[in-house]
């Protein structure tokens, strides 16, 4: 920062410093909560985020994790202070219509309130491997309403503050968890243990924030919340700044989903002509920037229905990707972009909408359209199609002993100037994968394989990303559940470059629906060929040592 923030007193350098305290605030948080989780979902593939926000609801700071919960967490601070939060208190949320985002995203508030008055909130979101429902893992295929997909839970307080509660109630004590409130949750999902355990290290990543602004209260006294209002400003006039740098203009992109998993098994409807249109439009005007998805479909019988959070999230994350990703995120960085959706769209559904399923996958289609619709206006700075799913793989067992969850990674789209990225997660996810010693450990599942798929990054002069294959032996009897995209439309090219290749699922080298819930035997073996990226630029430009690399490193066959 070269000048004082704008529309403070506070000097550039204190700033600097103030702001990378909140951001370690943030980052602090998500460490308590991976080393404190139990499930190998969190602890080792990291499906969590983490936020600090000020006392009117604006995020502050983030840790760098999942970009679909991040963009989301302001509607949970939002549902959680109409609820008149006291200091002490931890609500818990997962409703998608009351500051969600789908069921497995658990998240909690705390207030913080290290000195007694309200100053900020704490906030940390993580998908818990199983949270009811009608199939094990809370993701099922066919789901028609919300409620087949598991406990939906408004927030209510999980931890009772100190003007909550009545100290003479059992298990009611001022400050303690809540244990009528706890005992509802477990006893409505597969795996009580494991999201006992995961829930009280998101209660220990919320209390760590409210010790750390403490911290920085002792250290620097009000300053702090002035600083909350400067990092803001400062992210916004930076953003602002960015914005009015793109051509003024309208830009439209279109793209679709294959199918709901309702629509494509309907009688006399072949599968191949079920498409699901999502449309954006993004209009540049000065230092001002509106998404507007009219012409998208409207509300879908099946799970792919994706709340309005998870549209706006997709919307900030593919403007931030665009202009500067090193802008230090908050508030500020949304405050200049309108997000346009038509009530009662894909994007905008009513209850009893299914959508487990639209925070997973039409959140990954969502951001390339949007990707798309930019590369009219700035070609230089967008990549070609990634693989523009999560590839969602749930195994778990109906009584109850394990649930396992993991998205699979795949290619990355090419970029100007160079090659896209193998094997890796795209868009709106940013989790690990679950290493193969921690999975057999964990779990009744082998793995078979698990490597690059040569030949499916898109040819171009420069070449898509790798997909993956990822196969595993189910050792006792489970349902597997998929939600998978790009098995009919392949991710797309860009500037003459070719598609990446299509997604494949397997069940006993079967192939099977893009999305489907199955009850399969000991000893089945599911497999995942996940998509590749698109290529960038006319393959006949590429250059002779790069192919010749290509051939030499098994990335393209001979």
């Amino acid at each position: 920062m070269s000048s004082d923030s704008p529309e403070t007193d506070i000097d550039a350098v204190t700033l600097e410093i103030l702001r990378n305290q909140f951001e370690s605030v943030a980052e602090e948080m998500g460490q308590v909560l991976i080393t404190g989780s139990y499930s190998p979902n969190i602890k080792e593939r990291q499906d969590c985020s983490t936020a600090l926000f000020d006392a009117d609801g604006r995020m502050v700071a983030q840790a760098e994790h999942i970009p679909v919960h991040l963009g989301a967490m302001p509607e949970a601070v939002d549902a959680v202070r109409d609820r008149d939060p006291q200091p002490g208190d931890v609500f818990v949320l997962n409703d998608p219509f009351d500051g969600g985002t789908h069921l497995p995203d658990v998240t909690l508030v705390s207030p913080l309130a290290p000195n007694g008055e309200v100053l900020g909130y704490a906030v940390s979101r993580a998908h818990h491997a199983d949270v009811g429902g009608m199939t094990p893992g809370s993701m099922p295929a066919g789901a028609r309403e919300i409620y087949q997909e598991g406990l939906r839970l408004p927030p209510v307080r999980l931890v009772v503050g100190a003007a909550g509660s009545n100290d003479s109630e059992p298990g009611r004590e001022r400050g303690a968890v809540n244990e009528d409130v706890m005992s509802l949750l477990l006893a409505n999902v597969r795996t009580p243990d494991e999201r006992r355990a995961d829930l009280r290290a998101q209660i220990a990543a919320n209390d760590r924030a409210e010790e750390r602004l403490g911290d920085l209260l002792d250290d620097h006294g009000d300053l702090v919340l002035d600083a909350f209002d400067a990092v803001i400003d400062y992210s916004r006039a930076r953003i602002e700044t960015e914005i009015e740098s793109l051509p003024d203009g309208t830009y439209t992109a279109s793209d679709v989903l294959e199918g709901d998993g309702v629509l494509e098994h309907r009688s006399g409807i072949d599968p191949a002509d079920v498409s699901i249109p999502i449309e954006a439009t993004v209009t540049v005007d000065g230092d001002g920037l509106t998404v507007d998805f009219a012409g998208t479909a409207e509300q879908v019988p099946g799970n792919l229905n994706a709340p309005v959070a998870v549209a706006k999230s997709a919307a900030y994350f593919v403007v931030r990707c665009v202009t500067d990703p090193e802008i230090p995120p908050n508030q500020g960085c949304y405050d200049p972009v309108t997000v346009e959706i038509p009530e009662g769209s894909l994007l905008d559904p009513k209850l009893p909408a299914a959508v487990v399923g639209g925070n997973v996958e039409t959140s990954q289609r969502v951001t390339d359209v949007v990707l798309a619709a930019f590369a009219e206006a700035v070609p230089d700075r967008v990549p070609a199609a990634s693989q523009g799913t999560m590839n969602n793989l749930i195994v778990g067992s109906r009584s109850g002993s394990f649930t396992y969850y993991e998205t699979i990674a795949g290619g990355f789209g090419a970029r100007p100037g160079k090659d896209g990225m193998d094997g890796v997660q795209v868009g709106m996810t940013n989790t690990l994968n679950t290493p193969v010693e921690a999975l057999e450990a964990a779990y009744p599942l082998r793995v078979e394989r698990y490597g690059f798929r040569p030949d499916s990054g898109g040819d171009g002069r420069f070449r898509g990303g790798l997909g993956l294959e990822r196969s595993l032996t189910v050792e006792t009897d489970a349902t597997v559940s998929l939600l998978t995209e790009r098995r009919r439309v392949p991710p797309a090219g860009l500037a003459g470059g070719e598609s990446g290749a299509l997604g494949r699922n397997l069940i006993d080298g079967e192939t099977v629906a893009a999305k489907t819930s199955v009850d399969v035997d000991a000893g089945t073996t599911v497999t995942l060929l996940t998509p590749g990226g698109g290529g960038h630029g006319d393959p006949v430009d590429r250059d002779p040592t790069a192919r010749e690399r290509d051939r030499a490193d098994g990335k393209v066959s001979e």
